[in-house]
Parts: structure tokens; C-alpha cells; sequence
């Protein structure tokens, strides 16, 4: 057994194909599937179950793929530290944003840090802010960026940058020209959400339950799974909606939707570093984190 197989198995779990997997790794099926046998026998027992559609782990493969994970994401802590003992920053690092940081703030964030340590390699992984949080509670990600705060004691959470909320709707409706509309208005226009997952609903949901209201009382008329969604829809006429002012500054400057704000209710909030409570940060994720801190505190980022 050796780091190099138990890599190999674990993409084969994560992929639930040998083929797919010999893809990510650059291995031929057949080589693949070798060593998988190895690791079979050397522990005994089958590990990936070959009879379904797909290639899944049984129990003992379980099992193996937990400790696999932790040893392959050690192997990587070692390398930096060493490289960082050296006074080289190195390594791979995994990290996770909801829609908004993970479409319009990370990836040049990520530009900015890798410039600067060309042995870096980032990979970002964006969803929802629930999806996010999940993986970094299995580990998955070293470390996220979401819109909304967590109820999980597994993770711990810091703010990181500030950003407001507006309300969007097309260009044609009767509140486009004005700058304002008070609160009690948005409730009488069809609105445009998004998922259960999202941080932009987890928030507009505080707020208004902040100004005493329920956002069961809005009029749904459509419910959406990304940011890109709801403006089409917006643009289309389905309804108003509410989101990050940084994900509506290139539609409202092409002219294509309205943007107001809603007198009586606060919809200022904020992006939040998200990591596992219990995990080691690595002196890579250590340097990316501080990196952050930096960045937002010497040019006051926000999403404003």
C-alpha cells in the first residue's frame, strides 16, 4: 500500500467510476482497477463493490476512504509546512465560496495570492452556502467563504467582508425610476427567490424578520438556484427580487434592470470565513487566510 494507490481509490469512491477516475489521474482503466486489487489484497477484503452501476465503497472501503482522506490531506501538510520551514509557500489548497464571494470576490482574490506564490494551486468550489458548510464539516474543503452564518458547532465562522442587499427589478416596472419604496410595497409584487440553501435568503429572511416581518409574506412567483437565474428572471418580468448589490452592479450598468433600496428594512450583511473547528490549519491555509485579512483590511473590501 502506498499514498499514491489510496489517492487512486479515493477518486475512484468520489467519481464512483473506475473510468471516470482513470480520467481524473491519468490512468488507464485496467491500471486502475490494478490497484484497487492491490489495496484488496492487501487488506483482505473488498473494498469498491463492482456489481451495482456504479463503483461504491462497501463498509471496509468506508472506512479505509475516512482514514485514506485524512492521510493523503496530511501527506499535503507536511509538504507545506516543510516548504514554508524553507520559506517557500507551496502546495495544494481546496476552498469553497457561496454564489456571490465564489463568482465575483474569490477568483480574484485567488489571482492576487497566486501571483504572488507561483507553487500554489487553488481550486474553488461554489455552491450554495449549506452545500459549503457541509463540505467543510466532511473535510472536504480546507476552508470557505459564505453568505450567512451557521448553527453548526463544528465550525467556526469570522467576518470577513461587508455587503448590502438591494432590491432588482426590470427595467420597465412602475418602481424603476425611483431610489426607494417602502416596505410594506414589496410585498404586493411577485417575488423572485432563491434555493432553501442560499445565504442570500438565509439573510433576507434576518432582515426582514429583524423589521418584523415574515417572509412567508412575501408573493413567491418563482424560486431559483443561482444568482444568474434570478436576474434573467427579473429581466424577464417574472417578479422583483432581492440580491447582493455586487451581483446587480453589470446588469444595471448595461441597462438591462433597476436597483432600489427598501426604506424599513436593514439589508446590509456579510461574507463570512468558514473553517472546521477541529481541523489543524495548514501553514498553506494559514497564509491564504492571512492573505484575506489583509487584503480586506488594508483596501476595505466590500460588496458595495
Amino acid at each position: 500500500m502506498d499514498l499514491w494507490q489510496l489517492r487512486i481509490f479515493c477518486k475512484v469512491v468520489e467519481e464512483k467510476s473506475f473510468s471516470r477516475a482513470g480520467k481524473v489521474v491519468h490512468l488507464s482503466q485496467p491500471t486502475v482497477s490494478s490497484h484497487i486489487k492491490d489495496l484488496e489484497y492487501h487488506f483482505g477484503c473488498r473494498l469498491i463493490d463492482r456489481l451495482s452501476k456504479e463503483a461504491l465503497p462497501t463498509r471496509s472501503g468506508e472506512l479505509l476512504y475516512d482514514y485514506a482522506r485524512k492521510m493523503l490531506a496530511l501527506k499535503t501538510e507536511t509538504e507545506t509546512a516543510i516548504a514554508e520551514f524553507q520559506g517557500v509557500i507551496k502546495g495544494r489548497l481546496v476552498i469553497g465560496g457561496s454564489t456571490i464571494p465564489g463568482v465575483y470576490l474569490l477568483p480574484a482574490l485567488i489571482g492576487d495570492f497566486t501571483r504572488g506564490h507561483p507553487e500554489v494551486f487553488i481550486s474553488l468550489d461554489i455552491g450554495d452556502t449549506e452545500k459549503i458548510v457541509e463540505k467543510t464539516v466532511a473535510g472536504e474543503l480546507d476552508l470557505g467563504i459564505v453568505g450567512a452564518r451557521t448553527g453548526d458547532g463544528r465550525i467556526l465562522q469570522e467576518k470577513l467582508i461587508e455587503d448590502q442587499l438591494c432590491l432588482v427589478t426590470p427595467v420597465d416596472h412602475p418602481w424603476a425610476g425611483r431610489k426607494t419604496v417602502p416596505a410594506a410595497e414589496l410585498f404586493t409584487e411577485p417575488f423572485i427567490a432563491r434555493e432553501p440553501g442560499s445565504g442570500t435568503l438565509k439573510s433576507i429572511q434576518a432582515s426582514l424578520a429583524e423589521a418584523g416581518y415574515s417572509i412567508d409574506d412575501l408573493k413567491a412567483a418563482a424560486e431559483m438556484g443561482s444568482t444568474q437565474a434570478v436576474i434573467q428572471a427579473v429581466k424577464g418580468g417574472v417578479g422583483v427580487s432581492i440580491l447582493s448589490r455586487i451581483a446587480a452592479t453589470d446588469p444595471l450598468k448595461a441597462g438591462s434592470i433597476a436597483v432600489l433600496t427598501v426604506d424599513g428594512i436593514d439589508l446590509n450583511r456579510s461574507f463570512y470565513l468558514t473553517r472546521h473547528k477541529h481541523r489543524t490549519v495548514s501553514p498553506l491555509s494559514r497564509a491564504f487566510i492571512d492573505f484575506l485579512r489583509e487584503k480586506v483590511g488594508t483596501e476595505g473590501w466590500t460588496a458595495s
